[in-house]
């Protein structure tokens, strides 16, 4: 694939001290942990995984120094950025931009999710934030069932704007899916498209995209490396068995639904009880995890012998 944005990018959680305040020795060993799976094309911080919009802003632009300081260019850095304004969201890909993170995921403003946006708003708010900095930027889609998500024709002129080089397709929704891929595919060939459905990883891949950008790439960066890479050879046999040992850990994390701050919580906890991070803190509102979810969580573990 020659496309600049295609592999696995896994979206990599951030581990907490005791007083919620970051834990860099963690973080540094994740990085450095993940990053180090062949086929790993590059790492995203402050992504819904990394608990964004819990951090201040000074924190998510320490979230990317630190991780691109321990990569040292052995792969890009990709930062989320979440804001509900245009001119927050510039500061934020400034400060993404300076502390060495190579690409953006950017988030739509989440007051949309309630009120819904104004259609040529949308277009816009890619055109301003890209003007502002001389990285990538991938385009952030959500859910179908939300007011932030964008119709095809939106992608499509969003796709237009220079520096935006990806798409990271969460549509939840396969039908629609299909028909952005399509779409993409033959409008604007030239831009990755990724699945972030972590749920479903197998069905969206076989669309003939370019990769795939998960929270469960950080869990298993190996499984996902691997699916990605039978899909692309067009391995289907495979690909199910991969996808089988996918399942089981889906199972054990996600409890079958897409991505939620429980789920997040749940990774985080399975990769504590894993040994990869030091805490499984999360920060509130999140509600720390039942003894009964961590037991559940711990069966599933040893159900594919990834307990510690």
């Amino acid at each position: 694939m020659g496309k600049k944005w295609n592999g696995v990018y896994p979206a990599v959680l951030l581990p907490f001290k005791d007083d919620y305040s970051i834990d860099e020795a963690g973080f540094r060993k994740l990085v450095s942990w993940v990053a180090s799976h062949d086929g790993i094309s590059g790492i995203v911080v402050n992504g819904h995984t990394g608990e964004i919009n819990s951090l201040l802003p000074h924190e998510r632009a320490e979230a990317v120094r630190i991780a691109a300081e321990e990569l040292n260019g052995k792969v890009p850095v990709i930062s989320g950025l979440s804001a509900e304004g245009t001119l927050e969201a510039v500061e934020h890909a400034k400060a993404i931009e300076e502390a060495g993170g190579e690409g953006i995921l950017l988030m739509p403003p989440h007051s949309w999710l309630r009120f819904g946006m104004q259609p040529e708003s949308t277009v816009q708010f890619f055109k301003d934030v890209a003007a502002s900095v001389d990285i990538s930027i991938v385009v952030h889609q959500y859910p179908n069932w939300t007011k932030a998500t964008y119709t095809t024709d939106q992608l499509l002129e969003m796709v237009n704007i220079p520096n935006v080089e990806a798409v990271k397709i969460g549509t939840r929704d396969i039908a629609q899916y299909e028909v952005d891929v399509r779409a993409l595919k033959k409008h604007a060939p030239d831009i990755s498209i990724l699945t972030c459905h972590d749920e479903y990883l197998l069905p969206t891949l076989v669309q003939g995209i370019d990769g795939a950008l998960v929270g469960f790439g950080c869990f298993v960066p190996d499984l996902i490396v691997s699916l990605v890479k039978a899909v692309e050879e067009q391995d289907l046999i495979k690909a199910q068995a991969v996808y089988d040992e996918i399942y089981e850990l889906k199972q054990a994390v996600y409890k079958m639904g897409e991505p939620s701050s429980t789920a997040h919580a749940r990774m985080k906890e399975a990769m504590y009880q894993r040994g990869l991070v030091p805490s499984a803190l999360a920060r509130p509102p999140v509600i720390p995890l039942s003894t009964k979810e961590k037991e559940e969580i711990k069966q599933g573990l040893d159900k594919v012998n990834l307990l510690v």
